[in-house]
């Protein structure tokens, strides 16, 4: 800083410049501003953490055994899918467009990982409250890891399976979700833009299942929250560790209104690799046909109240 502060001072001729950067790059300020900025992600936290803690606390009074987690927990999840669902439809207005191109039976839904993926938890929510049906959901090994939280995470069908148990859950007959781009696309995608890479598992899990795929994009998605710090480093540090979430803000209260696509039909005759391309076209099909790009926040929220819109 010293050193910064003096090529400043001559190029300048600003007296006292270390002075004032020493106060204002003060390392009490700088941790400060970290948890103003992860502030909604120790907020969501710290309520994930009491309700699981809560529902631990449910299942031990209950003496719940593990053979029958399922049924155990069904009124239970009801509930919370029915809480979900309010607060979707209060916060965000939320929106469900193809219901019907669900198929009855098993089937693979992917999605694309906006910074946080509270558009895909409102979508599982819908379903459980209109078809009475558990999606269960593919999530980061490091997520179903974190102390305190398992028993939530159990409860509402989120678990890292491995391919086997994904293929075992859709031949009993389930949907499952998951997002080929996950912490990857949701920390440094730019403007809605997919970031799967070569990932083909999911197009395996589907071809070996004998399921389709069904494809969805929810408008707006990426407008709830935004991220800062998508830098080379950053990028570098998350493609070496997996552990990097950059710091987000918003919460901003948009218009959410998820487009379930026409499903991918099972073909014997498909490799993995096409499949995953095919599942990907169609989701940026979706997303050029129902998203307005450059994204905006105020155009998220204006959309709430547009009647013109709404209309059609």
């Amino acid at each position: 800083m010293s050193w910064f502060s003096q090529i400043l001072e001559n190029w300048i001729s600003y007296p006292y410049l270390e002075e004032y950067l020493t106060s204002v790059v003060h390392p009490w300020w700088l941790l400060k501003l970290l948890i103003l900025l992860y502030l909604p992600l120790i907020g969501l936290a710290l309520f994930l953490w009491a309700f699981s803690f809560l529902l631990h606390i449910y299942k031990i009074m209950n003496k719940q055994q593990e053979s029958d987690v399922i049924k155990f927990w069904e009124k239970l999840r009801k509930i919370i899918a029915q809480g979900c669902d309010i607060f979707g439809t209060i916060c965000y207005d939320y929106e469900v467009i193809g219901m019907e191109h669900l198929p009855k039976g098993p089937g693979v839904i992917i999605y694309y990982h906006a910074v946080t993926s509270t558009d895909y938890a409102l979508l599982v929510a819908k379903i459980l409250k209109e078809q009475q049906r558990q999606c269960f959901s593919v999530i980061d090994r490091i997520i179903y890891r974190i102390p305190g939280l398992k028993t939530l995470l159990d409860v509402i069908g989120l678990k890292d399976f491995s391919k086997d148990e994904c293929v075992e859950i859709l031949k009993k007959g389930h949907l499952l979700g998951l997002a080929p781009g996950g912490g990857r696309e949701a920390n440094f995608s730019n403007d809605y833009n997919i970031m799967w890479g070569k990932r083909t598992g999911f197009a395996r899990i589907a071809l070996e299942a004998k399921v389709p795929i069904i494809p969805i994009f929810t408008q707006n998605c990426c407008e709830i929250f935004r991220n800062i710090g998508k830098t080379r480093l950053t990028r570098w540090l998350y493609e070496k560790t997996r552990l990097v979430y950059l710091p987000i803000y918003g919460g901003f209260p948009v218009k959410l209104r998820t487009y379930i696509g026409e499903p991918i039909p099972y073909d014997p005759n498909i490799t993995a690799t096409e499949l995953a391309e095919k599942t990907k076209t169609a989701i940026e099909n979706l997303r050029d046909k129902y998203q307005k790009r450059p994204g905006s926040i105020l155009r998220a929220l204006s959309e709430r109240f547009d009647k013109y819109y709404k209309t059609n």
